[in-house]
């Protein structure tokens, strides 16, 4: 048995990657509608911003945040309902099709990532 601990990775390059979907999925979804990015930008962006945090914290993330199970699908999952949540209280639509693109979208990028860094960790 190993006493030697297990190599500690730092956390920001998660937390940037999460951030780097969230931030991606907006600014798509804003340029694909014609809106204006930087009038529309902090409305639209907010409550998947929030909710991605939460899902942080829920999930406790810093922990492991590369693992895709369960870390990477409690964040996603949180990240989707409760953004889609908040967007709904603020006002915003929510229409059944974009809900199914943000799901599709947000679980490519934020378990994607995920699933290559483990791949790649794992390679010999």
């Amino acid at each position: 048995m190993s006493t030697t601990p297990p190599a500690v990775r730092p956390v920001w390059p998660a937390a940037v990657a999460d951030g780097v979907a969230v931030l991606a999925f907006t600014a798509i979804g804003i340029a694909s509608h014609d809106g204006d990015l930087l009038q529309a930008f902090g409305r639209v962006v907010w409550p998947f911003a929030a909710a991605a945090l939460l899902g942080w914290l829920v999930a406790r993330a810093w922990r492991d945040p590369a693992r895709v199970w369960p870390v990477g699908v409690v964040v996603w999952a949180v990240t989707v309902l409760g953004g889609l949540a908040l967007r709904g209280l603020s006002g915003g639509g929510l229409a059944w099709t974009f809900a199914l693109v943000t799901a599709a979208f947000l679980a490519l990028t934020m378990l994607g990532w995920r699933a290559l860094a483990t791949f790649l960790r794992r390679r010999p």
